[in-house]
């Protein structure tokens, strides 16, 4: 009856089992026999050399990639409705040290070359204004929507002719590649993309994120950030082991997959309800509060999220027999 968010989703077995793994005499910090795992892992996983640092949020992982692209002097640009300008509490000017968000627009919190060319083309060259410095873009967007390869492309490409940096923010980056079923590296680096928070609570960890680098030489600075900002955990390998857990035999794609197939079954009963295209775990629904009301009176809880609309979130926990009583209460509006 849960469909608040993923990030209140139990933790998978797998990872629970891991932790108890790792529950032995081992070096501090990142110097355990699990961390030190972690690049040449993801470094396979993406079919080129990474670094890769585990840290314990998405913020934490949004941000200290934005300030290994982006000086104190300079600016993100984002989408209005991105995680980083909305939901992050004033993190990353707190961990920029004031550097600005450039706010752009686009449909469904996606962003395009000409989007982000209009918040950046009438700036002067000059010390009198912020210069752009990096893009931020989310995928899955914040309201589900998946960036195609040849979309991050695009956006990479505008990116390497201004001399900007690519962040992606990916917390639901599981639910986008099985959306697509693009390799990883389709839709990261070989699209351009220079750092990539990579979701990993959301989709069955308990409290580990990854912070991957495509430009290793980028992570230099970063463990310095990392330690500096109290993020440093003294037993790291219990962040190292989740993760590690989790790519063990594509767990992580199979929850994400889970995940997704949940928010199809609702997308199928919504009909002509839904807000935007169902395409990861997130569903947006035109609802009346009546008819909010009379959901959550049944014992279904939600987010409401603009004037007349819902969003739900399906986790990977959440098979078809545990959905199908949602699925028919809308059906039933």
């Amino acid at each position: 009856m849960r469909f608040f968010s993923d990030n209140a989703a139990p933790v998978h077995p797998a990872v629970l089992a891991a932790l108890g793994a790792a529950n032995s005499l081992d070096t501090a910090y990142d110097g355990d026999a699990w961390s030190k795992q972690l690049d040449g892992r993801f470094s396979d996983l993406f079919e080129t050399q990474v670094k890769a640092l585990w840290v314990p949020t998405g913020t934490s992982a949004n941000c200290l990639a934005l300030a290994a692209l982006c000086q104190p002097h300079g600016a993100v640009v984002c989408h209005r409705d991105a995680h980083i300008n909305n939901d992050e509490g004033g993190a990353p000017g707190f961990y920029l040290h004031g550097a600005k968000l450039l706010l752009a627009e686009g449909p469904g919190a996606k962003l395009t070359p000409d989007a982000i060319g209009a918040v950046i083309d009438g700036i002067r060259p000059d010390v009198h204004q912020v210069q752009p410095h990096a893009i931020s873009i989310t995928n899955a967007t914040e309201y589900g929507l998946v960036y195609t390869p040849d979309e991050v492309a695009a956006i990479g490409a505008l990116a390497r002719a201004r001399g900007l940096g690519l962040h992606m923010d990916g917390a639901r980056f599981a639910n986008a590649v099985v959306h697509n079923g693009a390799a990883p590296a389709d839709i990261t680096w070989r699209a351009g993309v220079d750092a990539l928070s990579f979701g990993f609570v959301k989709n069955g960890g308990m409290s580990a994120e990854c912070l991957v680098f495509f430009k290793p030489e980028l992570a230099a600075a970063t463990l310095y950030r990392r330690k500096r900002a109290g993020l440093l955990f003294s037993k790291g390998r219990y962040l190292a082991a989740q993760i590690l857990a989790l790519l063990d035999n594509d767990l992580w794609r199979d929850n994400a997959r889970a995940a997704n197939s949940g928010a199809t079954l609702l997308a199928q009963a919504a009909g002509d309800r839904l807000v935007y295209p169902v395409e990861a775990n997130e569903i947006f629904l035109r609802a009346s509060p009546a008819e909010a009301a009379s959901l959550r009176a049944l014992g279904f809880d939600f987010y409401d999220w603009a004037p007349g609309e819902i969003r739900l979130v399906t986790s990977w926990d959440q098979r078809a027999a545990a959905i199908k009583p949602l699925a028919d209460a809308i059906a039933a509006l």
